[in-house]
């Protein structure tokens, strides 16, 4: 994870109005899927255009997980999330394509600004809350990528990025929730290659979360 996140969450929160039972903190993980897309540019001395296979490999280190801090104004909250998707080609993409290594797995990295809308209790006795939301920010992945005498390996900034999340939190405490939810996932991306090539492609992510909150 990049270092520097940990950070924005906090200068994030701190940055909040002082609502303290508005402020929520959560953490997930879960299963997170790719959809094939096309893979194009040039690595310096040849250009390559073809449809890559992605494997999310949740439970492979490092894992998928994500963090996210809502403050939450009644129905509306507000927030930033951190979100550690990842995306493999498949051993056929790679050789098919003369690629030795084609990943973002240290993280597709996705930073977004949210807004998210919920309905209070609206089910099991009060303790029961479905919401939906969605954010737009970037995607900050650790670009991995080999082919030939060229080589990268590095956090890079690679493009807009869009989220779309539905869910259902369960209160079992006070100032605890558990949560299940779908997430979707857009981001467009342009990385830099180490020769002066270039790789271009659009990755759209599907998640099933499970996840804790604490609210403050």
């Amino acid at each position: 994870m990049p270092r520097f996140f940990p950070a924005l969450i906090a200068c994030t929160a701190l940055a909040l109005p002082a609502a303290a039972a508005d402020l929520e903190l959560s953490f997930y993980t879960g299963y997170q899927g790719a959809a094939d897309s096309r893979v194009k540019g040039n690595d310096g001395d040849q250009d390559f255009n073809f449809t890559a296979d992605w494997d999310g490999k949740s439970w492979a280190m490092p894992p998928y997980y994500g963090l996210r801090a809502m403050w939450w104004q009644d129905r509306v909250g507000y927030g930033v999330e951190f979100n550690h998707a990842k995306v493999y080609a498949t051993d056929s993409t790679k050789s098919d394509n003369d690629f030795d290594t084609l990943e973002m797995t240290d993280g597709l990295n996705l930073i977004t600004f949210n807004v998210f809308y919920r309905w209070n209790g609206l089910w099991g006795g009060g303790k029961l809350t479905p919401y939906v939301g969605g954010g737009a920010g970037f995607a900050m992945p650790h670009v991995e990528v080999t082919r030939g005498d060229s080589t990268t390996s590095e956090y890079q900034i690679t493009g807009p990025a869009v989220i779309a999340v539905a869910g259902l939190s369960w209160a079992f405490a006070e100032k605890w929730a558990v949560f299940g939810e779908y997430k979707g996932s857009y981001s467009s991306n342009t990385a830099d290659l180490d020769n002066g090539g270039e790789l271009k492609t659009d990755i759209v992510t599907n998640a099933f979360n499970v996840g804790l909150s604490y609210t403050f």
